[in-house]
This record gives structure tokens, sequence and C-alpha cells, in this order.
């Protein structure tokens, strides 16, 4: 999309394995943020959402994109001194974080269990005003729809089998419908990347993991807010539809699958429970997994590689949905340019 519509280059050919968005882009919880703690993340992360809050004119599609509001919950002393620590350093680069209390907690979302059942009293939060989520179907159509009136080609249901490399350089790519002739080659594909380097004998410090998340029934709109709690492993919001969507951290092994398990809607369950404990009689409908790239540092891998024209867009682990705008951008400008 960036590429066609800031640099003028249509001759592309975006190869999906299976469908447009089938991959972790509809796998996700879809919350959107800029409150990080490093001054490198705040500032690449405030641009991505300053791209989000005009991409439904960008693309004119309705993306269901709506500003919540952000609560990080702390539990303890040393969670609110780090709370204290993120918001100095986004109120220092311009954006909009502050420490709230549990009282202000309460205030904002009156349903919530503040005791946490008695397990981990919620002692504060780090509030993040521009906190916003979007509907991640529509985000993937929109750019979909938007790169192919530009004259991008699109190509589902296509496998890489292989890459050709002569001397270095990029030569083309085998797939299952056909050879592609091409000097530049473009790899995002998230949890795949490892299947992708393997062709071309690059070693990348990616480690795979599953990550999980479920929805429940739909219900009358009650939770305004995001919610996020480190220590429970659990974050929350509500779709346009009513939904719960909830998600915790990464399955604690390596695994190229996206399989769901029982043993992750229990533990979540039940920390949802300590939260609000009225929705023990509310129904799962569905749950899922995608699979998470991450590096050691948990910073991502953008940009050239030792063979020439290869570029990796890879290691976004479980924070990419909310790069994708910024990601975009920069990436297009480092393949124009090189």
């Amino acid at each position: 999309y960036y590429l066609a519509r800031d640099h003028g280059i249509t001759n592309i050919a975006v190869l999906e394995k299976g469908y447009i968005g089938g991959g972790n882009t509809g796998r996700n919880t879809t919350i959107i943020r800029s409150n990080y703690l490093t001054p490198e993340g705040v500032a690449f992360y405030d641009q991505s959402v300053k791209l989000w809050q005009d991409l439904s004119a960008d693309f004119d599609l309705n993306l269901f994109y709506s500003t919540r509001g952000h609560f990080t919950l702390a539990h303890t002393d040393s969670a609110m001194r780090t709370t204290r620590w993120r918001a100095e350093v986004n109120k220092h680069l311009g954006v909009d974080s502050e420490v709230v209390y549990a009282d202000d907690v309460q205030k904002a979302c009156p349903q919530m269990d503040i005791s946490c059942a008695g397990h981990a009293p919620i002692l504060g939060a780090l509030y993040h005003a521009p906190g916003a989520i979007a509907r991640h179907d529509a985000v993937a159509w929109g750019y979909g729809r938007g790169a192919d009136q530009r004259g991008v080609e699109i190509h589902q249901k296509t496998e890489v089998l292989g890459i050709d490399v002569e001397a270095g350089e990029i030569k083309g790519v085998k797939t299952n419908r056909g050879y592609i002739s091409t000097r530049k080659v473009l790899c995002a594909v998230a949890g795949f990347t490892p299947r992708i380097t393997k062709m071309l004998d690059i070693r990348t410090p990616l480690y795979i993991h599953p990550l999980q998340a479920m929805v429940t029934e739909p219900m009358k709109p009650w939770l305004d807010q995001i919610l996020v709690s480190g220590s429970l492993h659990v974050y929350v919001s509500q779709s346009a539809r009513g939904e719960l969507v909830m998600g915790a951290s990464l399955d604690p092994y390596e695994l190229h699958n996206t399989r769901s398990t029982f043993d992750f809607v229990e533990g979540l369950a039940s920390h949802m429970l300590d939260m609000f404990p009225f929705l023990s009689n509310a129904k799962i409908n569905r749950q899922w997994a995608g699979m998470a790239d991450m590096t050691p540092d948990f910073a991502p891998i953008m940009g050239k590689t030792p063979v020439k024209g290869f570029y990796l867009d890879s290691g976004w682990g479980t924070w990419g949905f909310k790069a994708t705008p910024v990601a975009g951008k920069t990436m297009s400008y480092t393949v124009a340019k090189d």
C-alpha cells in the first residue's frame, strides 16, 4: 500500500499462503497505544497512533477505530515505580500518559473488584488516554483494497516454495502457482519467518511462541476502557459487537502451531473472575492462537539482510498490530530507497 501510494512503485506481487488477514492480523486483540518505556519505542508508536487516527479517511472505509483509554494496572509497589517511570518518559516525549490511583481506577470502571478477590489488590495504574481498538479484518481489507486499486497484484492461496539467490543477490521466487523473477523480496510473515529465512540460510535470533486469545458471547456494552494487568496476565476490551476480547501472556514453550488449549481458557477465565466476579455465567464463544515471533530483546528486526534485495520485517511478537501503519511506511521507504 505505502510503496504504491508514497513511492509510485506498483510492480508488486503480494504472496499469501492462505487468505489476506488470515494470519496474525486476524488473530490479535487489536489494542493500539504508544505508552512504552524507551524513548525510541514511544516515538515510534506515537507516530503509528497518529497514522491510525487518519487511516479510516485514507482508506475511505470504517475501521471501527475507537479511542477508549488504556489502563496498565499496578498491583505492587515495584509496578507503581515502573508506572511513574513510564509516565515521565511518555510526558517528556509529548505522549498523554499519567499515574492514577486505585480510587481513580474504581471510578473509571465501577464494575471491577479493585481487590482482585484479595489476591492482588490494585494500587494504581498508568492511564494512557489515546489507547484505542480497531476492527482487524477491516484494516486488512483496507490495505488490501488500497493496494489493489493502485495496481498491486494480490495472490492468495500462493505458497512460497523457494527463493533463488545468485552471487548473494535475489533472483526470483518459486511458488506453488509458478515462478516470479524479481530482484527484491520483503518477508513479513510473523511466526512463519524462520521457514522463509531457512530457504536463504539466514540465521536470526527469532523464536516462535503461540499466543492465545478468546472472546465471550456478545453482551450489552459496559466496559469502555482497555484494561491490562501484567500481574494477572490479563488484557481485555469490549468490541463494537459487544464481545469481551481477552488475552494473556505467551504460551511458555516454543511451538510453530496455532492450536488452542483448555489450560489457557481455564487460567484466563480464573483471572478475569478475580477482576469481574459477575462474569461467572458469561459464555466463551471461541478461542484462537497466533504465532508470535519473539526476539531476545523484544525489539523488532526491520531492514536489509546479508542477501542483497532480501528485506526482513519480523520480530513483532505480541505488539505488531499497533505498529502496522508506521512499519508499513518505514519498510516501504527502506525497500524503495534501499
